[in-house]
């Protein structure tokens, strides 16, 4: 009998919502994530894809506990087996779990670079800081500099390197490669793979699938702050069939090499969600099923889907 793998972040469940004021002082709970499901295993990268808007950022900062204070978070947190709670969440910040943020407003623009990448880590990890540094394409002088005397590649580039630097088990890249070169982009993704290959884990947000299905392992796809599916990233090498929710092979069919097909409809906002399937009012399988009730998670060829049709 084979063994279960033990999970390093487990994620079901989940709901994340803002509390905002209406009209006048009347006080509302507006949900943007909800009944959102991941599992991340040691050794391997996950990448999450999805439309802007779908949840990804929000993710992230739920897991890192960094949402601001109108935030709600709900649902079931796990990592290594032990509950995420927000004292856990704040000892684990920065040293297990790493961030690679989306935004380079992260670098403290008072602060030289190299002392930023050090961090608070004693001995500071200069030899290595230099050896990434160089892998990514950062000029020596780089760490003499100040955000503001970055390109927007660089500055990626440097928070990449910062986040390595933590030997994390864990590291969310939130969008980190936009502004490189491709051999640049590349050369970061083959460090998370390395990393992952090492017995870490990396949960990569990107909306670059080409790129990511390169050095992933599985791939989640967020819509409308839900998940709908989780796939081996080879499926999404070979055809729509291979995948197993509607959305996933719009997806698939709107990449330039698989035709550029848009779909008719837009992502709903948060605040006037249909009720069942959220996918439903542009699914062209919907039935009077999918519009009533949400569908469950079912396991399906190795993968998991949030269908009532998907196979």
């Amino acid at each position: 009998m084979e063994q279960k793998k033990e999970t390093l972040l487990e994620i079901h469940d989940l709901s994340v919502s803002f509390r905002m004021y209406d009209h006048g002082l009347e006080q509302t709970e507006l949900e943007v994530i909800s009944d959102l499901y991941l599992t991340v295993y040691p050794g391997e990268i996950v990448a999450v894809a999805g439309s802007s808007g779908s949840g990804k950022s929000l993710l992230a900062s739920a897991i890192l506990g960094i949402l601001p204070d109108n935030a709600a978070v709900h649902g079931h947190l796990h990592y290594k087996g032990q509950e995420l709670t927000k004292e856990r969440q704040e000892l684990l910040r920065g040293t297990e779990i790493a961030l690679v943020p989306q935004s380079v407003a992260f670098l403290d623009p008072l602060m030289k670079v190299g002392a930023q990448a050090d961090g608070h880590r004693k001995p500071f990890p200069t030899d290595r800081r230099k050896k990434l540094f160089k892998r990514l394409g950062l000029p020596d002088k780089t760490e003499l500099l100040y955000p503001f005397q970055l390109s927007g590649g660089m500055a990626r580039r440097v928070l990449v390197s910062t986040a390595l630097l933590t030997d994390a088990e864990l590291v969310i890249a939130d969008e980190p490669t936009p502004g490189m070169s491709l051999e640049q982009a590349l050369e970061a993704l083959r460090m998370f793979r390395e990393m992952a290959d090492n017995g870490k884990a990396v949960i990569l947000i990107t909306h670059d699938i080409d790129l990511a299905v390169e050095f992933a392992d599985r791939v989640a796809v967020f819509y409308a702050g839900t998940t709908v599916e989780t796939a081996p990233a080879s499926d999404f090498q070979k055809s729509p069939d291979a995948l197993r929710h509607p959305y996933s092979q719009a997806l698939w069919r709107a990449l330039p090499q698989n035709g550029f097909t848009p779909i008719t409809g837009f992502q709903p906002y948060a605040g006037a969600m249909p009720a069942g399937c959220l996918f439903a009012p542009r699914c062209p399988y919907k039935t009077e099923q999918c519009t009533n009730a949400v569908p469950p998670v079912r396991e399906i060829r190795g993968g998991e889907v949030r269908c009532y049709y998907g196979a």
